[in-house]
């Protein structure tokens, strides 16, 4: 047996398994919103900043936009957001919170702080912040290598 093929040596699996859990702990406050942990991701992006084009909201989530607009659609439908036309080129479309989807903010604040307490009885704080960095690099070595 090769040692680079036994799971336990595989750092992917870790990050996977760590990210599917992670959202599943979230499930059960997402499931009180009636929205998805992808939706929720949109949403904080547009809490910081409300009004983006499409390009701007998959660039800071890291997906491609044909990947986004249908969630954004999903998501207009549920009355969370607007996709209106650019001013000046028509052809963008500019995502706008609707005031049930400002609302939401409030409703979603303690999600964070709950999950953060579930987390911290496995790992410190410190020892979680310290990561954070980390999967930032190696996030951004990562999407080098897409194809």
């Amino acid at each position: 047996m090769y040692e680079q093929l036994k799971l336990d040596n595989q750092l992917c699996f870790r990050l996977y398994t760590a990210a599917r859990l992670i959202a599943g702990a979230y499930g059960p406050y997402f499931e009180t919103l009636g929205i998805t942990y992808p939706q929720y991701l949109v949403l904080m992006v547009l809490w910081e900043n409300d009004r983006q084009p499409v390009n701007d909201i998959a660039k800071r989530l890291h997906l491609e936009t044909n990947t986004v607009t249908p969630l954004l659609q999903r998501m207009e439908r549920l009355g969370l957001v607007t996709r209106v036309k650019g001013e000046v080129d028509t052809r963008q479309r500019f995502v706008c919170l609707t005031e049930k989807g400002k609302a939401m903010e409030e409703k979603a604040k303690e999600i964070p702080l709950r999950l953060g307490e579930e987390v911290i009885k496995y790992v410190s704080e410190d020892e979680l912040k310290a990561t954070i960095p980390a999967l930032d690099k190696l996030i951004e070595g990562l999407k080098h290598t897409e194809k």
